[in-house]
């Protein structure tokens, strides 16, 4: 059976502020018993602070509710099956030592393969400066001879995912015409039709 996140923590809050029956906490918890009697008495996890397991999403207050009327019942844990979103923070993406010298490279490659990223986009997606992006642009950076383009994906400055993001930001701002056809290809295919008939 799965248990809570720090079962301890959550055992001394469900002590502390349930009437929950020790078989229950226990069962809940994976703990022994008698760990929950000397939780409650005071013997085990003195001036742990307890986890609360309803803020945290692994049980409701119904389900609470439901066990503490029925003693026989055993507490539930919920188990969420989509993935937790990844968080990134709002500060500069930190680079390691190691690939910052790789960060020219990466640039080369956004700027011959994929053009219609602005310079805001590209310093997001490496974590560079406009600077150094005009510098590789127009072959003006100090190290302008040794740069071969390299894909950022590959070099690890950036996923996949980031760079597809940005480009479908790229073509949703600025839609690309369809290509008409040309007259030329055009009569081929009628005078062939007139042919057959």
């Amino acid at each position: 059976m799965a248990q809570p996140l720090m079962p301890k923590a959550t055992a001394v809050w469900l002590v502390e502020n349930t009437a929950l029956s020790f078989e229950q906490i226990a069962a809940f918890c994976g703990l022994h018993l008698l760990e929950i009697r000397a939780i409650a008495d005071g013997e085990v996890a003195a001036g742990m602070v307890g986890m609360d397991p309803v803020s945290a999403g692994q049980l409701t207050k119904t389900e609470i509710e439901r066990c503490v009327a029925d003693p026989k019942r055993r507490l539930i844990l919920q188990v969420h099956d989509l993935p937790k979103p990844m968080q990134r923070s709002k500060g500069p993406r930190y680079t390691p030592v190691t690939k910052r010298g790789d960060k020219p490279d990466a640039i080369s490659w956004l700027v011959k393969s994929h053009p219609e990223l602005s310079d805001s986009q590209l310093s997001r997606l490496i974590g560079t400066t406009k600077p150094t992006i005009a510098a590789v642009r127009d072959k003006s950076h100090w190290n302008a001879q040794n740069i071969k383009p390299r894909n950022p994906v590959m070099l690890g400055l950036c996923t996949q995912r980031e760079l597809d993001e940005a480009l479908a930001q790229v073509r949703r701002h600025h839609p690309q015409p369809h290509p008409q056809p040309h007259e030329d290809q055009a009569q081929p295919a009628a005078q062939d039709h007139d042919d057959e008939s």
